[in-house]
C-alpha cells in the first residue's frame, strides 16, 4: 500500500511543542504551541519565551488590553 503524500508516519514528532506560561500577576496559561523548528537550535528552550511574548503582545494590541508580564516558561508536563 502506498502512502498519501504529505501525511505523517505514525510516532512522528508533532510540530509543536507545549509551553505552560506563568505570569507576573499569578496567571498561568497551560499547553501554549511552540513551533518545534524554533527548539531546534542550541539556545534550548529559550526561543520559546521570545515566541510567547511576541505572541501575547500581538493579543493585547488586538484587544486592547495589556498582558501581565511573563516570569516563567516551562515545557507542559
Amino acid at each position: 500500500m502506498s502512502r498519501k503524500s504529505g501525511s505523517k508516519k505514525a510516532g512522528s514528532k508533532s510540530e509543536y511543542v507545549l509551553f505552560d506560561v506563568i505570569y507576573e500577576d499569578g496567571a498561568q496559561r497551560s499547553n501554549r504551541r511552540v513551533p518545534r523548528e524554533l527548539l531546534e537550535g542550541l539556545d534550548g528552550d529559550e526561543p520559546a519565551r521570545a515566541f510567547l511574548e511576541a505572541q501575547d503582545r500581538e493579543i493585547a494590541e488586538r484587544s486592547g488590553a495589556a498582558m501581565a508580564a511573563i516570569k516563567t516558561v516551562r515545557r507542559s508536563a
